[in-house]
């Protein structure tokens, strides 16, 4: 990844010294070995604080949003994942294409912080990944942990690639892997609706309402949230005991629904390790059963499937169910 990392930053620096944009998207060093944020480089010093490593598991794209609007081009490093959010964005005209130059990135699945600690290693002072063995060290020992156990969420079943790009820095192919991401949906869907009332009203009241979910998200993209309304009946207040008022994540996962790509950034920013993919994904799991295959990000143009209409449509009987016509 050190190798990657230096060719990263050598384009970056070529292209800012060229004049070609006027800034670069990107990670910069955290604080510790393993937060890194999210970044904007305007000039060649300020490189000095650039980074690529198994822990640059943030999508970029939602950055680019504002980023675009500045004078000049923008140069981004994008995951494979983080190029389907970058698609959807233009096909939804938030951002200008024109505007980007995109450098597609390898990404051999990022690492989570908390499952390394949850794995025992309460102090992290460094980590090395070889194959899948992740190398963590620590004042009190070093230990080895087995990479698909101590892996983001969201790139456990990721088995996406690049839809788009202007030049790419990929020097270590992902081996094709078999992956179900609607597994622990379908689990969901197989317990009664009392089970999964109980299991989602367990989970929802976790909920402290920080809106990082929401924040960090590519697909709400709305200059202002309705949830930001004073008088929507839904207040930001944390840890309120209404099911109603935790049942946020229900509408945003509606708000979303066709133009979701999966990107899994509402489950790795949430501090209460609320699994809220997996709304996101008994949506898309959905519509690929009443609609047909759909993958949102594929392309930059085009109607979803919720946004068109044909003749052998799911009518809503038959959706309840579970029978198209």
């Amino acid at each position: 990844m050190k190798e990657v990392e230096l060719k990263m930053k050598e384009r970056a620096k070529a292209l800012l010294e060229s004049g070609e944009v006027a800034r670069v998207v990107g990670w910069k060093k955290g604080d510790f070995c393993f937060d890194p944020s999210p970044a904007t480089f305007e000039t060649v010093d300020e490189l000095n604080e650039f980074v690529y490593d198994y822990f640059c598991g943030a999508n970029l794209s939602k950055y680019l949003i504002q980023i675009a609007k500045k004078e000049g081009k923008t140069a981004v490093f994008l995951k494979p994942c983080d190029t389907y959010s970058f698609n959807q964005l233009v096909k939804e005209h938030r951002i200008d294409r024109e505007k980007i130059y995109v450098i597609a990135v390898e990404c051999l699945a990022k690492l989570d912080i908390e499952k390394i600690k949850a794995a025992g290693v309460s102090v992290v002072t460094g980590v090395e990944v070889v194959d899948k063995d992740v190398n963590v060290s620590s004042p009190y020992g070093n230990v080895t942990l087995y990479k698909p156990d101590v892996v983001l969420t969201k790139c456990a079943t990721c088995n996406k690639t690049h839809q788009v790009k202007d030049e790419e820095i990929i020097l270590h192919q992902r081996p094709a892997r078999e992956v179900d991401r609607f597994a622990e949906v379908v689990k969901l869907e197989n317990m009664t609706p009392d089970e999964r009332f109980a299991f989602w009203r367990e989970q929802l009241s976790k909920c402290i309402r920080c809106n990082a979910c929401r924040n960090v998200c590519p697909a709400c993209s709305c200059v202002k949230c309705v949830f930001d309304n004073p008088n929507s009946g839904i207040a930001a207040k944390a840890n309120d005991d209404k099911f109603e008022e935790q049942l946020f994540h229900v509408i945003r996962a509606f708000h979303v629904s066709g133009r979701c790509t999966d990107c899994g950034e509402c489950s790795r920013v949430c501090p209460q390790n609320i699994p809220l993919h997996l709304l996101n994904r008994k949506f898309i799991k959905d519509i690929d059963t009443n609609y047909g295959e759909y993958q949102a990000g594929e392309t930059s143009e085009g109607k979803t499937p919720l946004t068109s209409y044909t003749e052998s449509d799911i009518e809503p009987n038959d959706a309840v169910n579970g029978e198209a016509k």
